[in-house]
């Protein structure tokens, strides 16, 4: 049965699955080790707590609770869990760093899992202690709010883990998902076209960001596609298309585009850095 959890990495994704543990009642550790990275990751919980309250969500006295159910720690040797959920760059050499040295610290029972959105979970876990409890677990942006939670089954995954991961991300009040790996999971994979179709259209209309979000807000999208991508960080949603790209073979269709590589080398990033396809000091296209 899975009672403790341990996050790490405390950026935009790790906070929001905390967060989303926490108020379901689990006691979490947000680990990190990067300089000031747990602060900026509390900072975020309690603004995300606060809006809660604001908005008659929840009360005080219930945010109070969310609070104490994580603890904030920079020290890896902390983390032992039942479940152990990775959220940190998405780079295949350092998830499976930090997946070796949780194996050393937990028992063969933990749980681990990546929140990867791109990289091959069959990849990570040839290369990790007791294959057969590692799996994807991938949570979308806010994740505490968001409900959709793909439960990614690798090669090696056993059965019962897959069970576990499902019944605990019940238990978190979303809904999961299970998927086999393959190159951008179901979401992602199906996603690609929305965003790079629209920069596409941007490209050989010369049609504004707002011009293509409003007309398909308007069409029932319930955010247009360069807002989602600011939303979800440019340098995050261009590594996964390049990662889908590269992994079915380079394909024409799903080349990534030229705008958003400029965006990613330029440091606009989205609502994080304040500037990407909108600016956000002005609320106002870049």
């Amino acid at each position: 049965m899975i009672h403790q959890i341990a996050v790490i990495g405390a950026g935009t994704m790790g906070s929001g699955i905390a967060l989303a543990c926490a108020s379901s009642g689990f006691p979490v550790i947000l680990f990190d080790s990067f300089p000031g990275a747990l602060e900026k990751g509390k900072a975020a919980i309690e603004k995300n707590i606060q809006y809660l309250v604001n908005k008659g969500k929840i009360s005080q006295v219930t945010a109070n609770g969310y609070l104490v159910n994580i603890r904030f720690c920079d020290e890896i040797i902390a983390c032992k869990a039942d479940l152990i959920i990775e959220a940190i760059i998405e780079k295949p050499e350092a998830k499976i760093r930090v997946f070796q040295q949780l194996a050393q610290i937990n028992g063969e029972n933990c749980i681990l899992a990546s929140n990867t959105s791109s990289l091959s979970i069959n990849d990570i876990q040839k290369e990790i202690p007791n294959p057969e409890r590692f799996a994807g677990l991938h949570f979308f942006n806010p994740a505490h709010i968001m409900k959709l939670v793909e439960v990614v089954s690798g090669k090696f995954s056993d059965s019962d883990t897959i069970a576990q991961l499902v019944t605990f991300c019940k238990g978190l009040g979303k809904v999961p998902v299970v998927c086999k790996d393959s190159p951008g999971f179901i979401v992602n994979r199906v996603a690609r076209n929305y965003y790079l179709e629209a920069m596409r259209i941007m490209l050989a209309t010369q049609a504004a960001p707002e011009v293509v979000d409003n007309a398909l807000e308007n069409a029932g999208f319930k955010m247009g596609p360069f807002r989602l991508m600011d939303l979800i960080g440019m340098d995050i949603n261009y590594a996964v298309s390049q990662s889908l790209y590269d992994a079915l073979g380079k394909p024409e269709r799903l080349k990534p585009s030229p705008i958003q590589q400029q965006l990613v080398s330029d440091g606009k990033l989205g609502r994080k850095t304040g500037i990407g396809f909108y600016n956000y000091s002005t609320q106002s296209p870049a």
